[in-house]
């Protein structure tokens, strides 16, 4: 499992990592080298739950720039002051967007966000689906068992909020159960979140 270490402070909440699989490699490499940005400005989008909120807090915790998060919630004359404050100070700004397409409706800063470096974060594959499964579980002190991934990776949806979900129904359901999750509260979980499975996948 490839992952990138957040600089979290002790009183820090939250995932201590960022899983680095074929959705995200791309725009984690880009990250590391914001000297390559066309105007030093990147915009970040993706599926909900996907970490773009953590990648901002790695870029901008290390030093590497400045980063607005949730940009398309805010008001996008705030968003072009921003930029042409970076641009004075010659400093990197990466800005988060939602679910793309990001409509922007200020010509100005439209026009400008459309020459940065545009970068989105895909579906995972098999096998990031694999490490992010473990990864959640891992941050919840979750105890899969052995042969998790194996059965859940081909029965569970791939969005990151699917499968985060997915691992918080195993969570809950193991507590309430008292029992440690295994086939039986793997396939429980995976109904709950999924719908009934096929009889072959069973």
């Amino acid at each position: 499992m490839q992952q990138i270490a957040l600089p979290l402070s002790p009183r820090s909440s939250g995932p201590a990592s960022i899983v680095i699989g074929n959705a995200n490699a791309r725009v984690a490499e880009a990250l590391a080298s914001p000297g390559s940005w066309p105007f030093r400005t990147a915009v970040l989008t993706g599926p909900p739950r996907s970490g773009k909120s953590l990648l901002a807090r790695w870029f901008a915790d290390s030093g590497q720039g400045e980063a607005i998060d949730d940009a398309q919630s805010l008001p996008e004359d705030a968003i072009f002051h921003r930029w042409n404050r970076a641009q004075e100070a010659g400093t990197p700004l990466l800005i988060v967007g939602g679910t793309p397409p990001w409509e922007i409706a200020l010509p100005d800063l439209r026009s400008r966000l459309g020459a940065a470096l545009q970068m989105e974060i895909g579906q995972p594959d098999d096998a990031m689906a694999a490490d992010l499964i473990h990864s959640l579980a891992q941050e919840r002190g979750l105890a899969l068992g052995p042969g998790a991934a194996d059965y859940l990776v081909p029965r569970a949806g791939r969005s990151w909020a699917e499968l985060e979900k997915l691992v918080l129904t195993i969570d809950r359901l193991s507590l309430e159960r008292k029992t440690p999750p295994t086939l039986g509260i793997w396939r429980a979980a995976l109904e709950e979140v999924t719908g009934p499975q096929e009889p072959r996948m069973l």
